[in-house]
């Protein structure tokens, strides 16, 4: 397999300063210097096992370092000849949107709710060590920034410092979004992958959501320009991902396992009385009433390969917001009682756009949002987990239950 990760200059998702811009609005970005680090060797991959084998431990070849300083950016202008298209931010294929087509929607209005809470995880929690169950951890939208994921998941005792899983029996959900915006996403979706095989030799397990980008990624690989109907002119899944951060780097290192990978991973599951899913949306429903068949819905539209189906799928996953302004509760009380759980526990809509933190990639002080930990919003009853590292946020990895 190809080791090309990092080999062109990493676009990074910009921001909008004013949320009142009409919606789909293109924003350029000036292309970025390329970095002076050499480019990362993403670890070898391993298959997800059906059965626990004897541990044996991989060193990766990307050792975890802490997360570098956010680049700085200056404000958007319009581009030169020589610069970047427009920015993905707020791409749309075709001149007008599809009817609900939001991948990666900056625009929106921004309700700042008075009622959310801001709260604190405990860092000093530990994986247990005895016998059964361990704890529950979950990770944020990773975007290809897998320096920061490994730089996380050693803050938390998850991984040692090699890369190894050193968990023991904890389990460890990944909300989605492996892909796209940052660096090296192939190398991301080969970490997880590892470490499924040895969490599940230690007693644990390490598992994935599907996400957004997930299906994007899946469908540029099968259906490239193949026009589909988007409702609103002509699209395809090439574009559209090209338009929303896809890195020709993580293009040429997708391999047949990580498609398989991608496409066996289910979209909701209850663990512990948290309901996790990857995009807060009510758009599950559509797929079955339990989460099993919400799985096996989705599984089998991805075994059918069928284009315009893939991509009402992915566009019905890209929406966001449903729990966040008035009525949010109530959409968060309906999922619950459909499928379980106390609470949803949910990625993809970056924690300073619920918050309504609004600024420039880098915050309008160079100083970056301010992402403390999840962002716990709906009457308590929702947890968004993308600290916005593609903003120069924070990745986050936690432990659940939450303590205030």
């Amino acid at each position: 397999m190809t080791q090309g990760a990092g080999q062109e200059p990493v676009v990074r998702t910009a921001t909008l300063r004013d949320f009142r811009v009409p919606p789909y609005a293109q924003t350029p970005v000036p292309p970025q210097a390329p970095s002076a680090v050499p480019p990362p060797t993403p670890p070898p991959h391993a298959p997800e096992p059906t059965a626990p084998a004897p541990h044996t431990a991989v060193p990766p070849s990307h050792p975890p370092t802490p997360p570098a300083p956010p680049a700085t950016v200056e404000p958007p202008h319009a581009p030169a000849p020589h610069q970047a298209p427009p920015h993905p931010g707020n791409a749309a294929v075709g001149d007008e949107p599809p009817e609900g087509y939001t991948p990666t929607e900056r625009d929106l209005p921004v309700i700042n709710r008075g009622d959310t809470v801001k709260i604190q995880t405990v860092p000093e929690a530990r994986p247990e060590t005895g016998e059964g169950r361990g704890p529950l951890y979950v990770v944020g939208d990773v975007h290809g920034y897998l320096d920061e994921l490994v730089a996380a998941l050693a803050a938390q005792g998850l991984i040692d410092a090699d890369g190894n899983w050193a968990a023991g029996n904890a389990r460890l959900w990944f909300l989605g979004d492996f892909t796209d915006r940052g660096p090296d996403g192939i190398g991301v979706i080969d970490l997880v992958m590892r470490l499924s095989a040895e969490a599940a030799a230690a007693g644990g397990y390490c598992k994935a959501l599907m996400g957004n980008h997930e299906l994007l990624l899946i469908g540029a690989k099968r259906f490239s320009d193949t026009p589909v109907n988007s409702g609103a002119g002509t699209a395809t899944f090439q574009a559209a991902w090209l338009l929303n951060g896809g890195q020709k780097s993580d293009m040429d290192r997708l391999q047949d396992v990580h498609l398989q990978w991608m496409s066996r991973l289910d979209a909701v599951v209850e663990e512990d009385g948290h309901l996790l899913m990857h995009s807060d949306t009510t758009a599950y429903l559509d797929y079955g009433s339990t989460i099993e068949d919400v799985n096996d819905t989705i599984t089998a539209i991805l075994t059918r390969n069928d284009a315009d189906e893939c991509w009402d799928l992915f566009r019905k996953l890209t929406k966001r917001f449903a729990f966040r302004d008035e009525g949010g509760a109530d959409a968060v009380r309906e999922l619950l009682s459909t499928y379980g759980g106390q609470r949803i526990v949910h990625g993809h809509s970056p924690i300073p756009y619920l918050l309504g933190e609004v600024g420039t990639e880098d915050g309008e002080d160079g100083s970056g949002p301010v992402v403390n930990g999840p962002h716990v919003y709906a009457d308590g009853l929702a947890i968004a987990m993308d600290g916005g590292v593609t903003m120069a946020g924070k990745l986050l990895v936690v432990q659940l239950p939450l303590h205030d």
